[in-house]
């Protein structure tokens, strides 16, 4: 028997999906990540739908503005908020309309006062203030601002 090398099987679609998906980077809008929530109730993960808990671990790019801070440049971590503050952002606005941003190591970004791209990895991540209220469930480590 002949002992040269035998051909590649070829790729199985699921395989070829993958390789793709590996490259893809999915946009998202502050708008597929809200779900329903009642003012007056607590932050439970069983409140998030399918369509939210799907994004965990999804290369993605979202879009918004980065929430003032006193530092201005090489920033490692952020706060992106849906809008820029004139209406209804800060204390008491809504946990789905912020996600917080922490860089890959030496990747930074500047503060900006016009809409920023975000590009990097989802992730369900709850932070809770010194009064153990929610201050945000979404996180993202960030490998690109623009």
């Amino acid at each position: 028997m002949d002992k040269r090398e035998l051909p590649k099987s070829p790729e199985t679609q699921s395989q070829q999906r993958l390789r793709i998906n590996q490259n893809v980077i999915r946009e998202i809008s502050f708008d597929d990540i809200v779900f329903d929530m009642a003012e007056d109730t607590t932050f439970s993960r069983d409140l998030l739908p399918e369509r939210v808990t799907s994004l965990v671990g999804q290369h993605i790019r979202i879009r918004g503005y980065i929430l003032p801070s006193f530092q201005q440049t090489g920033l490692t971590q952020f706060v992106l908020v849906r809008d820029n503050m004139e209406c209804c952002f800060g204390p008491g606005a809504a946990l789905y309309d912020c996600v917080v941003v922490k860089m890959l190591p030496g990747r930074t970004a500047e503060f900006s006062i016009r809409p920023v791209a975000v590009t990097g990895t989802f992730g369900i991540n709850e932070l809770k203030g010194p009064d153990g209220n929610h201050l945000a469930v979404y996180s993202l480590s960030g490998e690109s601002v623009r």
